[in-house]
């Protein structure tokens, strides 16, 4: 919060408010404003700072995460979560149909850039998370930057908490979600229960696990039973054992159904 202007200043302040120079999210005219008053005789003004960031914004970011090259690194932002703390991520493409996506535990951001590319290619703007950990609140917090950048319909997509999240995020999130891929994604994560959101969202819903990877293909095939609700709803159970982005590494011909799957909801 700002601190309070002495007296002088706030007269200056009520006569610009048509100008929206004194507002409350300040922005770069009321910096200016406030900047070029004087002090009173015998009074100081307090310092202007710039307005801190809202989760609605986003900066450029010197993170390469370890596996960004060339011009990709131009693509590393900086934004915040819906607590207010900071989120690296990866962002590109251009349109009104934007995907968020989310890693696993033992990924980070650069297990999605190969899929964030092409599908930026395909006419998406991608955000691809580097997790701080908050799960939902860094979805949300990417929406929202999408939402400022003009993107108007969202697709959300995660890999096994990442997948939690993504589901879980749904009724959080504006713009609406149209869809959501889990792929290898729990029931429940921490404190995040898939299990209880999925039964009341009507959008589709794609689930996806490899046969042999344990508890996840189990909660695979419950979280499709529980989506009595969902319009579109798919589940497909691949065989081995891989996990994740792996599972989408060994199997190309389910990230090609990924795909035809986010287009007919685009």
């Amino acid at each position: 919060m700002r601190r309070s202007v002495p007296a002088a200043l706030a007269l200056v302040c009520a006569g610009a408010l048509t100008l929206g120079a004194c507002g409350g999210d300040g922005g770069d005219a009321g910096a200016s404003a406030l900047g070029t008053e004087a002090a009173a005789p015998g009074e100081t003004l307090p310092p202007v700072s710039e307005p801190a960031a809202g989760p609605a914004s986003a900066g450029p970011s010197t993170e390469d995460f370890g596996c960004l090259k060339g011009k990709q690194k131009d693509r590393s932002i900086l934004f915040k979560d819906t607590d207010g703390n900071d989120v690296h991520a990866y962002e590109t493409g251009t349109g009104t149909t934007g995907v968020i996506l989310s890693h696993q535990v033992d990924n980070d951001v650069c297990a999605w850039i190969p899929q964030a590319d092409e599908l930026a290619e395909d006419g998406y703007r991608v955000i691809a998370v580097n997790s701080n950990g908050s799960e939902v609140e860094e979805i949300r917090g990417a929406a929202e930057v999408l939402n400022g950048q003009g993107v108007r319909k969202l697709l959300l997509m995660g890999t096994s908490k990442g997948g939690t999240a993504s589901l879980v995020a749904v009724p959080q999130v504006k713009p609406s979600v149209a869809a959501v891929v889990s792929i290898s994604g729990r029931s429940r994560f921490n404190a995040m229960d898939a299990a209880a959101i999925v039964p009341d969202l009507s959008l589709p819903v794609y689930f996806v696990a490899a046969e042999d990877d344990g508890l996840p293909a189990d909660e695979a095939r419950e979280l499709s039973a529980l989506a009595r609700n969902s319009a579109g709803a798919k589940l497909d159970i691949v065989p081995g054992a891989a996990h994740g982005n792996e599972l989408l590494r060994e199997h190309p011909s389910v990230w090609a159904d990924i795909k035809a799957f986010l287009a007919e909801y685009r």
